[in-house]
């Protein structure tokens, strides 16, 4: 199984090129998307050549998830913590985006190992900013226990209108996904493959993971759950987190994959039904070379064959004019 990666690979090329070729003063202005709807928006001027403004706007949230200022919580907290004196939040954002950095690439450090790994972090935005609350609770988990002003029942967002679903206790936080898809085929791979994904976990070798369950009807931690994320066609899949796979360094990792487990999913479809389609037309490719290739023996023994039709009615109709003369 392939891991997205937590950040963007064009964010990060684009800060590196803007950073080796920062005396050229190049302006800069490029808009993209990234899988679950996240937008980005760069620009450099001519005017502050050090200053680079980096846009990005977030899924839209369903009703029932906690946004404040249009970030998730804890998000403020989380750039602060990861930046510092590198970025400066500007508020009111730019129109359109939920959020609007002011980095200031001159104040980089000079070592270059230090450089990359801040501007990988940088390149990381969407991690920090969406997996901010997620991180919150994770972290409440570490120390066993649960933040008091928190709902028994925390919805995250992580696809446009959609939400994933938290139960944090003070031994475990119960994560639950309600799987949806719109096209039909991806809706029964997604399901085969979740099924398997499940079956996966209990090998020797996975003892350790999160243990992982699916069903297609809602599981008990959805009851207090809006009805309108309670429809999903592809089923549920829950994850229990326990304090010891978010020890150490694991937080991070933890984190980033239970936010980006829908995309993970989804990509994973995708790639099977693309593995499909090329299987699909290798066959008939070559169903169709052999079709060429018996195609001549094919006319050649309809020409034989007509040939000896031929001279058997040459020698009847010789035969006849002789038995006619005489």
């Amino acid at each position: 199984m392939i891991l997205l990666q937590s950040n963007s690979r064009f964010l990060l090329q684009t800060l590196m090129n803007r950073v080796q070729n920062l005396e050229k003063g190049v302006e800069l202005d490029y808009n993209w998307f990234e899988f679950d709807d996240v937008r980005y928006h760069i620009q450099v001027t001519m005017k502050n050549p050090h200053i680079l403004l980096l846009s990005v706007s977030l899924p839209i949230p369903p009703p029932e998830t906690i946004f404040l200022g249009g970030l998730p919580f804890g998000a403020i907290e989380a750039i602060k913590a990861a930046y510092g004196t590198l970025v400066q939040i500007l508020d009111p954002p730019r129109d359109g985006f939920n959020l609007t950095l002011k980095i200031n690439l001159s104040k980089l450090p000079t070592n270059q190992d230090q450089r990359y790994a801040l501007l990988l972090k940088v390149a990381s935005v969407r991690e920090v900013v969406l997996g901010a609350p997620l991180r919150v609770i994770l972290k409440n988990l570490a120390k066993r226990t649960v933040a008091p002003d928190l709902s028994p029942l925390v919805a995250l967002v992580h696809r446009p209108n959609e939400s994933f679903f938290l139960v944090p206790q003070a031994d475990k936080v119960t994560v639950v996904y309600p799987m949806r898809f719109n096209d039909s085929i991806d809706i029964v791979l997604a399901t085969s493959f979740l099924q398997e994904f499940v079956e996966a976990r209990r090998t020797g070798g996975l003892y350790n993971a999160p243990s992982c369950t699916w069903s297609l009807s809602p599981p008990e931690e959805l009851k207090e759950a809006p009805a309108h994320a309670l429809s999903a066609n592809a089923g549920f899949v829950t994850f229990v987190i326990l304090p010891r796979h978010i020890e150490g360094q694991k937080l991070d990792r933890t984190a980033w994959n239970l936010s980006t487990f829908h995309a993970y999913v989804s990509y994973h479809v995708k790639c099977s039904e693309g593995f499909m389609h090329t299987r699909m037309r290798r066959r008939v490719e070559s169903l169709i070379q052999a079709l060429d290739r018996a195609k001549p023996d094919f006319e050649d023994s309809k020409i034989t064959s007509q040939a000896r039709s031929f001279k058997r009615m040459s020698l009847k109709d010789s035969k006849s004019r002789n038995n006619s003369i005489s």
